[in-house]
């Protein structure tokens, strides 16, 4: 197992690596006058010269990209350029927002994909329908047009939650409750359509498997068969989908933290991609990552504890 848990934290490390690379050539590259920027239009030429020579943007790509990899390493990503606040803190101060949103969404995805894909399985039925049309619905409504519709009907037509705005856990449980259903939702309904179909086919492959019949023929009610034997063949394939769902939340949550106002990863993103703060950009685009990578090895363990050949993969 250790082999296997070191192939994937290289693995991931590269990708970091990689992804950090890319972002910081497209960032620098397609970033303009970056020292103008902050300085405003009406900085005088020897202002924004001093200022580009202040931030190190006078030398080249590579030796600038090095100099923050060596700084990164250490845990310094350094100053926002238009706030002055360490990236680090601005960074850390929202991640546990946005993880409470995706966590939650993909908690609330995987319960209850697994439950309508199993229920699903016995083809031509109504859940099975409502599964294939939630797919459908899933796939062709952005996300973005489904918070809108949660926050016109339950926010403001029926008054139940806030229309926008999050309180901390700190401050109030029920407060904070009330913030997210709303957000979560928004999230896991795409999730729930697309891993239910997954839960769906694998149950359906499974149960034709000779090993099923073969527990039937002695005796083992249907149920008991499903839970305790089907599902661990299926959980492979709904796991990788989960995960990649994971992601997608991960990218759906700049939305909907807009929408629903959070002070989360999503609306930092857009307002420093907006500004063109690179050194908090960059620092996003590395929790990202590292966020992404985490939760591919869990999946990956969690595969490897279903099926032992993965191992060995």
């Amino acid at each position: 197992m250790l082999p296997f848990i070191l192939r994937r934290l290289a693995s991931g490390v590269v990708l970091i690596v990689v992804i950090s690379f890319i972002a910081f050539l497209l960032l620098y590259m397609g970033g303009g006058d970056i020292a103008r920027r902050i300085l405003g239009e009406n900085a005088t030429a020897e202002t924004v010269a001093k200022k580009t020579a202040e931030l190190g943007l006078n030398r080249p790509l590579l030796v600038q990209y090095a100099d923050w990899v060596t700084s990164a390493v250490t845990g310094n990503l350094g100053r926002s350029w238009f706030t002055g606040e360490l990236v680090s803190v601005s960074v850390s101060g929202r991640l546990a927002v946005t993880l409470s949103l995706v966590v939650g969404a993909t908690i609330v995805s995987a319960i209850l994909a697994v439950v309508l894909g199993v229920l699903a399985a016995r083809r031509g039925g109504a859940v099975d329908g409502a599964v294939q049309f939630l797919s459908l619905v899933g796939f062709a409504i952005p996300g973005f047009l489904i918070a809108l519709f949660l926050v016109l009907v339950f926010a403001i037509n029926l008054g139940w939650f806030k229309a926008t705005g999050y309180v901390p856990i700190t401050s109030s449980l029920g407060g904070w409750v009330a913030s997210v259903i709303l957000p979560i939702v928004a999230l896991s309904i795409g999730a729930i359509a697309t891993v239910a179909a997954q839960v769906r086919g694998s149950v359906i492959d499974a149960m034709s498997r000779d090993y099923v019949r073969t527990l039937r023929s002695r005796g083992l009610g249907l149920g008991s068969v499903i839970y305790k034997h089907v599902l661990r063949n299926a959980g492979g394939p709904a796991l990788a989908v989960l995960a990649v769902q994971f992601v997608g939340l991960l990218g759906g949550a700049v939305v909907v933290e807009q929408i629903f106002a959070i002070p989360g990863m999503g609306q930092l993103s857009v307002r420093s991609t907006t500004l063109g703060d690179v050194p908090v950009v960059m620092g996003l685009v590395i929790a990202f990552a590292i966020i992404v990578v985490i939760v591919n090895l869990l999946i990956d363990l969690a595969q490897a504890a279903l099926n032992p050949k993965v191992r060995l993969s």
